[in-house]
């Protein structure tokens, strides 16, 4: 593999990175939501035409996140909805149409009140973004990164279970979406005024 390449900005952002130690929940992949499991949270994918995939930095902790999260009654139940919708909230990203890639099994249920849950993973096209602004649920205002899957996997703390879903992700990404199978290995920031990534295709 080629030197990664990436600006001072960037690296000064990646030097202060915490990833979360890994939740270990059970990654099921292509396996569809067994009836009576609550799905409640929703993260995707998002891949831009080179293969790489947005990642959202939050600069105050260091954490890094996939666009998503949780359920809201305005998505009607479904995982697509609130992928698009979390995606616009966190990253002011437009997303093309989301594909299922399967999900993780939270047996404890730290975001369901302490019952069991399911934690959908979803691949869509990043289509386009749009000016940065603080994600009004949160108020977090997020660095937009894109970088290589397995790179993705590294950032997030996600360990081999991790690297796992990323081909998930990538498998269904090649075919869907006709992005590469190998990324590109640079590191870019979204531009603070957004634009196009991804207008076709997907």
């Amino acid at each position: 593999m080629g030197r990664i390449e990436y600006s001072v900005e960037i690296a000064d952002l990646l030097g202060r990175v915490r990833r979360r130690p890994p939740a270990g929940w059970p990654w099921r992949p292509g396996e569809p939501v067994p009836p009576g499991l609550t799905v409640k949270q929703s993260w995707g994918w998002l891949f831009a035409p080179d293969g790489r995939v947005l990642t959202l930095v939050n600069p105050r902790d260091g954490i890094v996140s996939l666009p998503g999260g949780s359920l809201e009654p305005e998505d009607e139940g479904d995982p697509g909805a609130a992928l698009a919708r979390e995606a616009g909230e966190e990253a002011q990203a437009v997303i093309g149409r989301p594909h299922y890639l399967g999900y993780l099994y939270d047996r404890v249920g730290s975001a369901n009140g302490g019952h069991e849950c399911a934690r959908v993973r979803m691949a869509a096209a990043l289509r386009a973004v749009g000016p940065t602004v603080p994600d009004p649920a949160s108020g977090r205002h997020y660095r937009r990164l894109l970088v290589a899957p397995g790179l993705a996997v590294e950032l997030l703390g996600w360990g081999p279970a991790g690297l796992r879903q990323a081909r998930t992700a990538v498998a269904v990404a090649v075919e869907h979406l006709g992005v590469p199978a190998a990324a590109n290995e640079a590191i870019e920031e979204l531009p603070v005024l957004g634009g196009p990534v991804f207008p076709f295709g997907g």
